[in-house]
């Protein structure tokens, strides 16, 4: 009966490829002697008018030439011969080559992501396009080279990322996409696990990680759930979504009831101080905060009602009722809660209320909710003593 119940409030839109640019060096330089053996080679695998005639002429230049860094060169040019002639396992074999020798090769990572795509192979797609994040990454982090001024360096490196900006924007929007669209739904919370921790800065990182919980949820793997969860939260304690989930789950199940309480009460809190997001209209902004309220607050009552403090618990599922009512399985399942705490605190004809809005919404509280209606109906009345 399980589901994610957090809001994202980012918009995910299609995505629409760009075009391939000149892809920034940010591995070793190797250079070809103009006029030299390996020029000439080169210049005439490039020049041959079939496939086949150029993997020909690459065989004889990897044999003569290709050894150390001029291998790169060679594996470089298989990747985009084989991938032209369509044949993509060929290409992705020779991509790992070049990146075994050059880690740092953005240009055969990209040429390989691509490829990937046209297959389509999203697991490697997302090998490639999480290479390609970690090679950005690290050149992020690089110093300066040896006897280059700081300042130069910082210019060059400022100038190569921003030549690959809106590549890495695709990849990162492309990835989400792909594993967005997935049926298997332990590949998808593997892929997008993986996706949320490399890309936590893209816009499509929270509704990424709402994916992954979503997709361990259903798949009733609380634990996975749990680590997932704790580890987001370890690089942003502030994630209002990690906590409304750790939240709703554990007082949903009636596990880790402290924790829970805990998590529901700094939401409520970070949800009253947060900024409406650049892109998001007044009306999706005040919906996804009343709804990130409702929970916060549905959560709490639920923990106040396992520990038998059935009064704060109806407070707290009062307040959270009008900030649900947009959501039928979330209003559903609030006001069968509070059925149960006025039960608890004997004030039955509004229990049957709550029951009978519980009951009116097509969700699986309608059967829970109806079903205890009718044992109240069937209960006889206490007669008073005389």
């Amino acid at each position: 009966m399980s589901r994610i119940l957090f809001p994202v409030l980012c918009a995910v839109c299609a995505v629409v490829c760009l075009p391939r640019g000149a892809a920034a060096q940010m591995g070793k330089m190797v250079s070809i002697p103009a006029g030299s053996p390996e020029d000439h080679a080169l210049a005439a695998v490039n020049a041959a008018p079939t496939a086949a005639e150029k993997l020909a002429l690459l065989d004889k230049f990897m044999a003569d030439y290709g050894k150390g860094d001029m291998a790169i060169v060679g594996d470089e040019q298989y990747v985009t011969i084989y991938t032209g002639e369509k044949q993509y396992d060929k290409a992705f074999e020779y991509a790992d080559k070049g990146l075994a020798t050059d880690p740092d090769d953005y240009g055969i990572a990209y040429s390989a992501f691509r490829a990937a795509q046209e297959k389509p192979d999203v697991q490697h797609e997302f090998t490639y396009g999480l290479a390609l994040r970690e090679i950005v990454s690290r050149y992020q982090q690089k110093p300066a080279p040896a006897g280059e001024d700081e300042m130069v360096w910082a210019a060059r490196k400022k100038e190569t990322l921003a030549g690959v900006t809106d590549e890495m924007s695709y990849v990162s929007a492309s990835l989400f996409n792909a594993a967005r669209g997935l049926q298997d739904a332990q590949m998808q919370a593997n892929l997008l696990e993986r996706y949320a921790l490399a890309f936590a800065d893209s816009p499509y990182a929270e509704p990424a990680q709402t994916l992954v919980a979503d997709s361990y949820r259903r798949m009733q793997n609380y634990a996975k759930m749990t680590g997932f969860a704790q580890q987001v939260l370890a690089k942003d304690p502030n994630n209002i979504g990690m906590l409304l989930l750790l939240a709703d789950d554990g007082s949903d199940r009636g596990v880790n009831l402290a924790q829970a309480d805990e998590c529901a009460h700094k939401a409520l809190d970070l949800v009253a101080k947060a900024q409406k997001p650049a892109g998001a209209t007044d009306e999706q902004w005040t919906k996804g905060i009343a709804v990130q309220q409702g929970i916060a607050l549905s959560s709490i009552g639920q923990v106040a009602i396992e520990k038998k403090n059935d009064a704060g618990a109806l407070d707290a599922f009062q307040k959270a009722a009008p900030l649900l009512k947009g959501d039928a399985f979330l209003y559903a399942r609030n006001q069968y809660r509070m059925g149960f705490a006025l039960l608890n605190l004997k004030r039955v004809p509004e229990a049957k209320t709550a029951l009978t809005q519980a009951a009116s919404l097509d969700t699986p509280y309608r059967p829970l909710a109806q079903q205890k209606l009718n044992s109240l109906a069937a209960t006889p009345a206490k007669k008073k003593a005389p």
